[in-house]
């Protein structure tokens, strides 16, 4: 099996990076270039990354989310945020309308972009031999972040990518049955009980941060009140009506 593959298929989650190094600028700048290089809906390239070097913006960040030490523990934070803006700036050269806020298609085309930039910024850093995690809770405090970061309308942030040199080694986490997610020219029903075989595998993995079986887990989430902060952010941000 090639390099590349096996590098793939053995990427980890770390949460616990050595403090007091320093990411290299040249390196730091191919991560950033094999970002910018992943597959973009019509070149569209509809996503900005912020790197967030201050230490007192890492550090608020972290107070927001004190789940996550690692945005300032870390040697680098990468936030990715969806990026309209800068095709409102092109529209208005071009005096054309800009009715992004009429579906939630441009948001798609945001999102989609940002999330393979992303991974292509997690690979760059593991062939790198360092280790990151991908924050997805930042969406809570949306509204702040793109207070404190001047973030212009039209823009949102998705998701952070801390990334350093890991302290503490982590195993691979067992992905789902292969037959409950691909499926071959049709989506093909599949018994329940290979849920039930994924919640065994889990709770055999021991992951010391679940504190639920992995049904439980997504039973509890999806029964819960939803939460309307993404919604009012993008209306505030001019992405949705």
């Amino acid at each position: 099996m090639n390099q590349t593959i096996e590098l793939l298929k053995n990427r980890r989650s770390y949460r616990e990076f050595d403090e007091n190094y320093a990411l290299p600028k040249v390196e730091l700048q191919a991560i950033l270039d094999a970002a910018r290089q992943a597959p973009s809906w019509m070149n569209g390239q509809f996503y900005s990354i912020i790197v967030i070097q201050d230490k007192k913006i890492r550090e608020q960040l972290v107070k927001w989310n004190p789940g996550n030490p690692h945005m300032l523990n870390s040697s680098v934070f990468l936030l990715f945020i969806g990026d309209l803006h800068r095709t409102k700036i092109v529209s208005a050269a071009h005096e054309s309308s800009y009715s992004i806020d009429e579906s939630v298609e441009p948001m798609i085309l945001a999102v989609t972009d940002a999330s393979l930039a992303l991974e292509n910024a997690v690979i760059a850093v593991e062939s790198l031999g360092l280790g990151s995690v991908v924050v997805g809770s930042i969406r809570k405090y949306g509204k702040e972040i793109c207070q404190l970061l001047d973030l212009p309308d039209n823009t949102f942030p998705l998701f952070g990518l801390s990334i350093g040199k890991p302290v503490v080694e982590m195993k691979v986490k067992p992905r789902l049955p292969e037959t409950s997610v691909v499926h071959y020219d049709k989506y093909r029903p599949y018994a329940y009980s290979l849920i039930e075989q994924y919640n065994d595998t889990m709770e055999q993995f021991g992951e010391a941060r679940e504190t639920k079986r992995w049904s439980q887990k997504f039973s509890d989430y999806f029964a819960e009140e939803p939460s309307m902060i993404t919604d009012q952010l993008l209306q505030i941000q001019g992405l949705l009506k």
